[in-house]
């Protein structure tokens, strides 16, 4: 060890540790490092992680992360050309001087390209006890995943056999050949948020549908009694099935509550685009109407409209047809044998 005011070197399981403070520097085996506190530093930084992003996102930032630090371990010591053997004892004395918690790295299968993992009082483990899971991380596990793929030159990826967190006494990891990358993941993630947010969309649609149709259902052709047994529905803009079936329902419900003899369906608000369906609810309604003993008077008909009407077959002559309201109200008190002073 050789120290004075402002640098200090020393060397632990023969590994260099070098600060300059004068530079505010700190160098472990010859590169940049840098220190943080777990319980505190690095909790606030994972916990800010998962408060942006959401768990289930952060959980994949902090894997792929992991895998992809691997990577650049493992690629280091595999162009060393150390025995995979010789690594796997390497790597946790390394880990261990730098804090990281104790590595055993077990059932190393260069042949098969197999290995186990297991790790005690982890910087990640201290972190998720901090912030009360019941689940380890998944920063080490990708980690070791991508120490072993660059070692192994396959891809690997891994399962978790034992869980710290959950009270035993260490988290084992067991790697193996698999098809799983963290690229495919990040597609998953993609894929899930994607679906989530079209079916977020859907339910607003269908929310926001349902409260439409229960506004035109409130505002649309209204059932008014002017006299006794004279009832007027006019009708307004254009009429799909929707709107049809409800005003058929409707009016039909609403005649025999109002005892009505004549029921005048007022034209003059109707769309001038009218459509053969149009029409045709408009005969369904005046024949039901008829069914339960209520006459049907059309009145507000235009020569435009008319013209219209006429163009689609529908038979007109089989109604009163007025070119007012006032006229049609005047022949429906005629047929009960009154009239207005």
């Amino acid at each position: 060890m050789t120290e004075n005011s402002l640098v200090l070197e020393t060397k632990i399981d023969g590994f260099d540790f070098n600060w300059d403070l004068e530079k505010g520097l700190f160098n472990f085996e010859g590169d940049d490092a840098v220190l943080f506190w777990i319980k505190s530093a690095m909790k606030s930084f994972f916990d800010t992680i998962e408060e942006i992003s959401g768990k289930e996102t952060s959980s994949l930032v902090l894997e792929t992360t992991g895998f992809r630090q691997g990577m650049v371990v493992g690629k280091f010591f595999k162009d060393l050309n150390l025995p995979i053997v010789e690594v796997a004892t390497i790597i946790p004395r390394i880990y261990a001087s730098a804090g990281w918690g104790k590595f055993v790295i077990t059932d190393l299968d260069p042949v098969n390209k197999t290995a186990s993992v297991k790790t005690v009082d982890s910087w990640e483990y201290k972190i998720n006890k901090e912030q009360e899971k019941n689940e380890s991380g998944t920063f080490l596990p990708g980690h070791f995943a991508g120490i072993f793929s660059a070692l192994f030159g396959t891809s690997l990826w891994y399962k978790k056999s034992a869980d710290q967190l959950a009270g035993q006494e260490y988290t084992g990891l067991d790697y193996f050949p698999s098809s799983v990358t963290v690229e495919e993941n990040i597609h998953a993630l993609a894929r899930r948020e994607e679906s989530k947010k079209i079916s977020e969309l859907e339910k607003l649609v269908e929310d926001r549908t349902i409260e439409l149709k229960q506004l035109v259902k409130e505002i649309s052709s209204p059932v008014i009694p002017v006299l006794d047994g004279i009832v007027v529905v006019p009708l307004l803009g254009r009429y799909d099935e929707f709107r049809s079936e409800e005003l058929v329902d409707k009016t039909l419900h609403s005649l025999p509550k109002h005892q009505a003899d004549c029921l005048i369906l007022d034209l003059t608000g109707l769309n001038q685009s009218i459509s053969a369906y149009t029409v045709e609810f408009l005969s369904k309604l005046a024949a039901a109407a008829n069914l339960i003993g209520t006459e049907t008077i059309l009145v507000g008909i235009s020569p435009e409209l008319g013209t219209k009407i006429t163009e689609t077959n529908f038979n007109l002559s089989k109604f009163n047809c007025f070119t007012n309201l006032q006229h049609g109200i005047y022949y429906a008190l005629s047929k009960k044998g009154r009239k207005i002073f």
